[in-house]
């Protein structure tokens, strides 16, 4: 479904990814570990265009994506949901997942609907700013925005970070709920390794803008060896 092969990708003079090659099959879940600043967020960027590839290919469903521009990519079935959400603050509820139903040419009304009987939490919230909304709010805000551009790939980058864990636990629910209803492919980023080993099926760990490992979440999990070499734990 998803193919990235000899990814390099940077900012100004430096490289940050240093050939990076990636399969995400259809349904399937996906992980990125490593320190902060191994390139995980990077190639998120990359994959979804808001970073230009130095290099090598990004495919999807055999369609060559690298030059394509970040809504073609969205309009092809690309959600990103990124570190720290990025929800429009100063826009409603309801506007912020119009403007993304918009962006890809959907039925906004539509979409908010469907949105509000997926994520009810939003329903009583719908004409509320979106900086308004708690850290676990505006999550599940972002994940709605992704979701209402029908995907067939969604990208999360750290959901967890700055979530109580009642909310990461009904957010693991929904994206898993999500792949297995929908057969949403998922490739996540995150430092939550149990949260990793609930949803993922395989994971690569990241080291300096490569993927040094490809092991099973759980046993990243259970190997404080692991853990300490390559992720700081």
């Amino acid at each position: 479904m998803l193919r990235v092969s000899g990814l390099r990708a940077g900012y100004g003079r430096i490289e940050v990814l240093s050939g990076i090659d990636l399969a995400l099959g259809r349904g399937e879940i996906v992980a990125v570990v490593g320190r902060n600043g191994a390139g995980k967020t990077t190639l998120l960027r990359t994959i979804v265009g808001l970073t230009s590839a130095w290099a090598g290919g990004i495919e999807l469903d055999g369609t060559d994506l690298t030059r394509r521009p970040v809504h073609e990519r969205a309009r092809r079935g690309l959600a990103y949901v990124p570190q720290g959400r990025q929800i429009f603050p100063r826009l409603s509820v309801r506007d912020n997942l119009r403007a993304a139903a918009l962006a890809v040419g959907q039925d906004p009304e539509e979409g908010i609907a469907a949105m509000l009987a997926e994520f009810p939490l939003l329903a009583p919230k719908l004409r509320d700013r979106g900086a308004s909304l708690s850290g676990g709010q505006q999550q599940v805000l972002a994940l709605a925005r992704a979701m209402i551009t029908r995907p067939r790939v969604l990208l999360l980058d750290e959901p967890t970070e700055g979530i109580q864990p009642s909310i990461v636990d009904s957010i693991l629910a929904k994206v898993r709920e999500i792949n297995q209803t929908s057969g949403v492919a998922v490739l996540l980023v995150e430092q939550n390794l149990e949260f990793v080993a609930a949803l993922a099926t395989r994971a690569h760990v990241m080291v300096r803008g490569r993927f040094a490992l490809e092991l099973p979440p759980r046993e990243i999990l259970a190997r404080r060896e692991i853990q300490h070499e390559f992720l700081g734990v």
